[in-house]
């Protein structure tokens, strides 16, 4: 059995638009948890987790855990939630205690002790857009994304990286997180000369948004495509609203390989049929928890100064297959999904832990 408990905040969103992915983050945490502390924990400690609803203003979030810090009750930080509330966090605790954001994210966090376990565009959302390029001969995105860091940054990065190809950004366009009618946004995008909208909404305004551009007979001639809708979205917006609609993610719960389907009998035999769903947000949390872990092992301890020891290059495997420790970055095999009815349709690996 472990030894002493080793507590860490898990900031993952129970309200607010991201809160859709909540339920989901609960159950594969709690899984990773159960199963760590049948082995030996996390360096040898039973794991305990503390739940801080990261759906909330980001400062308040950060308030939160940095009482957690500041208090000794949580020695790490790992869960789901968005860049802007990852910045907050850094800002109040960035280089105390080791912390594994689980979203896909825009890159470039040089914290001491942080690590980025989710995609980035470079091998998601711009081998995506190659891929919709060469199959659906989409060169023309318009972009609509939430008001915040992740797709502002995002943005900017694929409006670069396409400028030199066959595709390219026509226009960018970004509301507020909260955002529910989108009718202004879709009117606009039918007097656009565009072939596709890369969508760059969280949770709930992502749902929104599919549901009106489903209404609006947009979704045969102007396919979609989101690095973060995942199979809660899907269900939120109903079949109707998901034609057209593609996703790139590192998991899916049809991705069918030998490490993704383990994860899942195991996801089901816990919870039963009726569990949350399972998908990329969920399972990004419960591969951070699994990342402490590498770390625990690797390096003896999960405290800041001894994962400097853990080094670039390291290889181990993960329910999303083979990862690539790259600095404090993941690399991941990834794949792009359609949407079929409320589930995913995986089309094609897009790029691979390399």
């Amino acid at each position: 059995m472990p030894g002493p408990q080793l507590s860490i905040a898990f900031v993952v969103p129970l309200q607010g638009p991201t809160g859709i992915y909540g339920p989901s983050c609960l159950a594969c945490g709690e899984l990773a948890v159960e199963q760590l502390n049948t082995a030996t924990g996390i360096a040898g400690r039973e794991v305990e987790l503390v739940v801080v609803d990261g759906g909330r203003d980001p400062v308040v979030v950060a308030a939160e855990v940095g009482r957690l810090v500041d208090a000794g009750r949580v020695e790490a930080v790992a869960g789901w939630h968005t860049s802007a509330v990852r910045q907050a966090i850094t800002r109040r605790v960035g280089g105390r205690v080791v912390y594994a954001f689980a979203a896909m994210h825009e890159g470039g966090d040089a914290t001491p002790g942080v690590f980025m376990i989710g995609e980035r565009p470079i091998n998601q959302l711009l081998p995506a857009a190659h891929w919709m390029r060469e199959e659906l001969s989409i060169g023309r995105w318009a972009i609509v994304g939430n008001d915040y860091v992740f797709p502002r940054v995002t943005g900017a990065t694929a409006r670069l990286a396409l400028e030199d190809t066959r595709s390219s950004i026509v226009s960018e366009t970004y509301v507020p997180l909260g955002t529910t009618d989108f009718r202004q946004v879709i009117s606009d995008l039918s007097r656009e000369p565009v072939d596709g909208v890369i969508m760059l909404l969280m949770g709930q305004d992502a749902v929104h948004f599919n549901r009106e551009f489903g209404r609006s007979g947009l979704s045969a001639a102007m396919p979609r495509l989101s690095p973060a809708v995942e199979e809660n979205t899907l269900l939120a917006g109903g079949a109707a609203a998901n034609d057209g609609l593609y996703a790139a993610a590192a998991f899916f719960d049809a991705l069918g390989t030998a490490e993704s389907a383990e994860l899942a009998r195991a996801y089901y035999a816990r919870w039963g049929r009726w569990a949350p769903t399972l998908n990329a947000v969920g399972e990004s949390c419960y591969e951070a928890l699994f990342f402490l872990a590498r770390l625990g092992e690797v390096c003896g301890s999960i405290d800041v100064r001894a994962v400097r020891r853990m080094r670039d290059g390291h290889f181990y495997s993960s329910p999303r297959g083979l990862m690539r420790l790259d600095g404090n970055l993941l690399d991941q095999d990834v794949y792009v999904a359609a949407a079929d009815g409320l589930a995913f349709r995986v089309e094609q690996q897009i790029a691979r832990a390399h």
